[in-house]
């Protein structure tokens, strides 16, 4: 996904945002040769900017794995440790460096994050460079397929949302669809999927094939009246926190704001930005797994003031599989958790396990794992995606907040 240049004392600051847990600094090594021994886990999360919503529970799932593979023995024998930057959003691109180098400092074995496609962008050469692997949680963009070799995600890439989404708008029966959508890594690709995919199915695009709005823009009323002129049947919403302004000025230009259509950007709780009922029946959705209620309690344990979960399982998996791929390397440095990543996700098969205790338990015991997680993914396929995943359709209900419906299946396409 997505994020201007901080003010100068807020980058100065970034030092002090990490907070590392359990007490470890992660700057151990284990011997002469380079082998680390201590597990740093290190998360880049926007929690400023136009993506802050995301960054609570980002942390806290982050948090929450930690925890749970230090009560299951820690890696290599040692209790592991955390840290987190504050990324903001991709219009602070001097945030997005100082963020990384922060979290560099500590040593890590893995950075999780960001969830954006363009902080990704702005991050991923200084973190893979220092020779640590990278795992997004967010970053859905198609062009991060096969990106680095030191670059995963747990996250699907776009073809496969934006299939879903498109087939959705079809089997709705939309025959004219405008889109709306800023001009970013993550909102072009995404659009440019959901457009080849309803158009195969006999949709026509009426606005936006073409047409983007600046990721600063304030004002939308001649963007509301030009779609408002195509006379489409629904509206797909491609944004961020600049959804509130817009869909507002939708529905001044005519718009049926119940028929909208969203992505993973701007399907949030939107109780407090609309007059209830505003967005009822509005679609949106979200790749990866809906968490359980009993994650969702898990995570509201660590964090009791998170109240959006979206990448929560993805950032958990990162961090499972990560301390899994250090454990079977027998070293915590980044290119060891790099070199394993595949083969514990279930690239080469495995016995399969859901837990780190159990998946721990077999690779002691000298066996391959494919570690089934939260996220519902598949194993890494060579591109780095994950082989498969889930997509969330969600409903917005009277209240304007977006309700699990359903999942759809999907395969990712070989890059």
């Amino acid at each position: 996904m997505i994020l201007t240049a901080m003010v100068a004392a807020a980058s100065m600051a970034l030092a002090g945002c990490g907070s590392a847990s359990n007490g470890a600094s992660g700057d151990s090594v284990a011997d002469s040769g380079g082998k680390q021994d201590t597990f740093v886990a290190a998360g880049l999360f926007p929690t400023t900017g136009s993506m802050a919503y995301i960054g609570p529970s980002n942390v806290a799932a982050l948090k929450l794995a930690v925890e749970d593979i230090n009560a299951a023995g820690g890696v290599l024998g040692k209790d592991a440790s955390s840290v987190t930057a504050d990324t903001s959003d991709a219009d602070h691109a001097d945030q997005n460096t100082a963020a990384a180098q922060s979290v560099l400092s500590k040593n890590p074995s893995v950075v999780v994050g960001p969830p954006s496609s363009s902080v990704v962008k702005n991050s991923y050469k200084q973190v893979t460079a220092a020779g640590v692997p990278m795992i997004s949680n967010g970053a859905t963009s198609t062009a991060f397929s096969g990106l680095d070799d030191k670059f995963f995600r747990t996250i699907p890439p776009d073809t496969v949302q934006g299939a879903v989404l498109g087939q959705v708008i079809a089997q709705a029966g939309v025959k004219n669809l405008a889109i709306t959508v800023f001009n970013d890594e993550y909102g072009t690709s995404l659009r440019d999927v959901v457009v080849k995919t309803v158009e195969d199915a006999g949709v026509n695009v009426v606005y936006g094939e073409k047409d983007t709005f600046d990721p600063t823009e304030t004002n939308f009323a001649s963007i509301a009246t030009a779609v408002k002129a195509t006379s489409p049947d629904a509206v797909l919403v491609i944004a961020f926190d600049q959804t509130v302004s817009l869909v507002k000025a939708l529905k001044t230009a005519g718009i049926d704001t119940h028929k909208l259509y969203m992505t993973d950007g701007n399907t949030v709780d939107h109780s407090a930005d609309f007059d209830a009922g505003l967005l009822e029946g509005t679609v949106g959705t979200i790749p990866g797994a809906h968490p359980t209620d009993d994650y969702q309690k898990q995570i509201k344990a660590v964090d009791p003031k998170v109240k959006d979960f979206t990448y929560a399982a993805e950032t958990y998996d990162a961090v499972m599989l990560a301390a899994l791929a250090a454990q079977k390397g027998g070293s915590a440095d980044g290119e060891t958790v790099a070199k394993n990543l595949p083969a514990v996700s279930g690239t080469d098969g495995g016995e399969k396990c859901d837990s780190y205790k159990a998946c721990l338990a077999l690779l002691k015991d000298g066996k391959d794992i494919q570690y089934q997680g939260k996220a519902s993914i598949g194993p890494f396929n060579d591109a780095h995606d994950p082989s498969t995943a889930s997509i969330g359709i969600y409903k917005f209900d009277a209240d304007n907040k977006p309700v699990f419906d359903h999942a759809q299946e999907g395969s990712v396409p070989k890059a």
